[in-house]
């Protein structure tokens, strides 16, 4: 099964634990940071699966311009099951992303989204898919084994944030203006090469003019000045000693102070 890299290190973790061979395919500015039919098309030998994230984590980019039918276009015509992380949905800054969901070409397509990110709802620990019939008796019967059904509480609560639209639509507001403060402020800081950001919460940056070592970099940022951000390696098996994520999922005041540290620090 193939996933992007950088890209959220579980997935790997998951398949690996599972004995399901983890293709881990590297992605970057030529592709917008996410798995294309172009990018996948270069993968030697056959793929069973394919997992995107649109928004991703750690990068923030999206698939974009049909990306997403195309994609599940051709998996289904390689006969590659198609596995699409929609949990970022809702936090975008500039259009909406695509659903692989209900699309004609993508009828075997798995869905998996969550009330953790937009709804704000981390701790409750509560999700959905939209799945083919083919898997959904074989699933609902892992989910009966796994764990019985979801919390009643968590569910009802679930069903209150559907009321809280205009909350929730602030909160996104409030991650775009800490994220273009942070554009603006970190190549200031010498970090100059960042990832998209086109929804998430999260600013993926080159730094191999900066180190080629990320863990420690980032735990001398952490002892020196008190900003804390997490290591590429976690999510990159390849050029991840030269990258780290930085989140801006806090306020803007501590965007903005983070940012004074950081600009104070690379001087």
């Amino acid at each position: 099964m193939a996933v992007a890299a950088p890209g959220y290190p579980a997935y790997r973790n998951i398949l690996q634990a599972l004995g399901i061979e983890c293709v881990s395919v590297p992605v970057g500015p030529a592709s917008h940071w996410q798995l294309t039919v172009e990018t996948l098309s270069a993968v030697d030998g056959h793929l069973d699966g394919v997992v995107v994230a649109s928004p991703s984590n750690p990068t923030g980019s999206m698939l974009v311009d049909g990306q997403v039918p195309e994609l599940a276009r051709w998996c289904e015509t390689q006969g590659i099951r198609l596995v699409s992380d929609e949990i970022y949905h809702g936090i975008t800054f500039g259009h909406p992303a695509a659903t692989a969901a209900g699309l004609d070409v993508a009828p075997h397509a798995i869905i998996i989204n969550s009330f953790s990110k937009y709804y704000a709802m981390t701790g409750w620990r509560l999700g959905w898919m939209v799945m083919p019939d083919d898997l959904a008796r074989s699933v609902e019967c892992l989910a009966q084994n796994l764990f019985i059904s979801p919390p009643t509480l968590s569910q009802v609560a679930a069903e209150a944030a559907f009321d809280c639209t205009h909350e929730l639509e602030a909160r996104v507001a409030g991650y775009k203006a800490n994220r273009d403060i942070l554009v603006a402020e970190l190549p200031r800081a010498g970090f100059t090469k960042l990832a998209p950001s086109d929804g998430a919460f999260y600013l993926y940056a080159d730094v191999s003019e900066l180190t080629d070592d990320s863990p420690q970099f980032c735990a001398r940022m952490l002892a020196e000045i008190g900003v804390a951000c997490t290591p590429g390696v976690d999510f990159d098996p390849f050029e991840g000693k030269r990258t780290l994520r930085f989140s801006f999922a806090g306020s803007a005041a501590h965007m903005i102070e983070a940012a004074k540290r950081l600009k104070a620090w690379r001087r």
